[in-house]
């Protein structure tokens, strides 16, 4: 167990249980992560998990899961989330050469654009439809990197 996970546990933030798997384990458990070194035990969480109907990520054999974890990139509202067949490392070193790009920028630029719509909506919505495609349109990302779409946002202010 990590410091952080045990930490976790006892902020009582989640339980960890140090026995062998058993199918009694999945218990009232909404989602479950199969992440054991066992091949083995893995294959039988999965079972178990489909069995009784919850959302299972299985580390080791995604594909035996209903669900997939994602690398994932914060910057304010912006949230880039990447998946890459399984390949946990993979996806991260793609999150981070995207995260390099999408920068501070993007989260200044997306938060003046929620408050732009969010003005404009509140005042009926017609004129987001038309303010939109003008900000949104193919040059967004250079006019964001630019800082030329800070100028077009204030415009409408």
């Amino acid at each position: 167990m990590t410091p952080e996970l045990e930490a976790a546990e006892r902020a009582r933030q989640l339980t960890i249980v140090r026995e062998s798997y058993g199918a009694e384990h999945l218990g009232r458990s909404i989602l479950v992560v199969a992440a054991t070194d066992s091949r083995e035990v893995n294959a039988r969480v999965a079972l178990d998990a489909h069995s009784a109907g919850k959302l299972v990520n299985i580390t080791d054999y995604p594909d035996e899961g209903n669900f997939h974890t994602m690398a994932l990139h914060r910057s304010g509202d912006v949230t880039i989330a990447v998946s890459a067949g399984g390949v946990p490392g993979a996806a991260a070193r793609i999150r981070d050469a995207i995260a390099e790009r999408f920068d501070g920028r993007y989260e200044r630029a997306v938060s003046a654009l929620r408050g732009l719509r969010s003005r404009l909506l509140s005042d009926g919505g017609h004129e987001w439809g038309d303010v939109a495609p003008k900000l949104l349109g193919d040059d967004f990302c250079s006019s964001v990197e630019d800082g030329s779409l800070a100028d077009k946002v204030e415009s409408w202010r």
